[in-house]
């Protein structure tokens, strides 16, 4: 099948735009924990950092169990039937959560509007993967992977601050309608891209066995989504509880890191078609995640809520949402192009339920690490997991690409 140019960009668009709002339903939850954290008696639900943290996980947990079977639904029923139905689940649930007033059913609500929000994650990336040539790839996945951070600047200059001023159930209304208004506009641009005979799927043979490229790839994923939902679930309660910033302040900064992290995440997929190479840039990546997650941490520990460190502090977040980031596309793109038409959906699947394994236990972890010590000393220990994650990406186990 032979598609316009204009088409394919269309479809790229359509990708990204159901990334963001699916992204968006997930970490909504996440700019929810002031409110949640508030004490009852000033118009909050009174709960624990690590409870809040819970339910901001909640819709990244439903997320996480079935990425493998919407990696199944993508390799059997197509990329299209797949954004589609994940979806009209996503806006469902989403609906449904804005109407409870209890945060644990609004939480059970937030679970299935994940379940369908991973669709996006396996079904989307398949599109630009199979309609892309490999020149191309890196700069395609890197916009597509831009759809996260978009997301979650919507996300965060919007959820917070009606939930503030008109309660958590309006505020979820934002991710719900931009499901609804995604899932319209993949039904008018996406086709699915076209794939060998059917009949060949039974020859092909199981990239896991041939060696440990995808393992690695998986393994250094983990560790550099650890900080990256770090700064996600709790750059905003800093700023409003340790410096005490307005949440609608807090909220407009923690969307203009979004906005830096997409940038980041196309400039990685550019270089990565430039060299030649995802791994290496990937690398690259992880060594300045750690060097400036500990950076955040020495300033942040250090702010007292006003001056020039505070500032410095205020920056570095900044700078680590934007390079946390921005090894997303890299791993994706190299995740698919190893594991092929018939293995890719699967492989992503299991490329995302690996990072949102992390991405589920960071919240209320991180809750309790902060409880116990201080938000400047969580970031610092988080440079830990990328660090690793330097010997862990598998550069010598690369095809060049193209």
């Amino acid at each position: 099948m032979t598609i316009s140019v204009a088409r394919r960009w269309a479809m790229l668009a359509a990708g990204t735009t159901a990334q963001a709002a699916s992204a968006a339903m997930v970490t909504a939850p996440s700019f929810l924990i002031p409110e949640l954290h508030r004490p009852v008696g000033e118009g909050g639900h009174g709960m624990s950092l690590a409870e809040a943290g819970l339910v901001a996980a909640a819709a990244t947990a439903g997320l996480m169990c079935t990425l493998v079977l919407w990696g199944v639904v993508v390799d059997r029923r197509g990329e299209r039937f797949a954004l589609l139905t994940g979806l009209a689940i996503t806006a469902g649930g989403g609906a449904v959560a804005t109407l409870m007033g209890e945060p644990w059913p609004m939480a059970a609500a937030l679970c299935v509007a994940g379940v369908g929000a991973a669709a996006t994650n396996s079904a989307s990336g398949r599109v630009v993967v199979g309609w892309f040539p490999p020149e191309q790839r890196g700069l395609a996945m890197g916009i597509r992977q831009t759809g996260q951070p978009l997301g979650v600047g919507l996300a965060a200059a919007t959820v917070a601050v009606v939930a503030h001023h008109a309660g958590i159930g309006p505020a979820l209304w934002v991710p719900t309608i931009a499901a609804a208004l995604s899932a319209v506009l993949v039904a008018l641009v996406v086709v699915d891209p076209p794939r060998p005979d059917r009949a060949a799927a039974a020859e092909v043979t199981n990239p896991y066995r041939a060696d440990a490229f995808l393992a690695r790839v998986h393994g250094a994923s983990v560790l550099l989504v650890v900080p990256q939902f770090l700064v996600w679930t709790f750059g905003l309660t800093w700023l409003v509880e340790d410096l005490g910033w307005s949440p609608g302040v807090a909220g407009g900064v923690v969307a203009g890191t979004q906005v830096a992290g997409a940038a980041a995440r196309v400039g990685a997929g550019w270089a990565s078609d430039r060299v030649g190479s995802r791994m290496r840039p990937m690398r690259s990546v992880a060594v300045l995640a750690a060097a400036t997650m500990a950076l955040l941490g020495a300033a942040a520990l250090a702010a007292d809520g006003s001056g020039p460190v505070t500032a410095a502090a205020v920056v570095l977040l900044v700078v680590a949402s934007a390079v946390t980031v921005a090894d997303n596309g890299l791993a994706f793109t190299a995740v698919a192009e190893r594991a092929g038409p018939f293995w890719s959906g699967r492989a992503l699947g299991l490329q995302n339920t690996a990072q949102h394994l992390a991405a589920v236990a960071v919240p209320p972890l991180a809750g309790l690490a902060i409880t116990a010590g201080s938000y400047g000393a969580t970031f610092a220990l988080a440079a830990l997991f990328p660090l690793v994650a330097v010997s862990v990406v598998p550069v010598h186990g690369e095809r060049r690409v193209g």
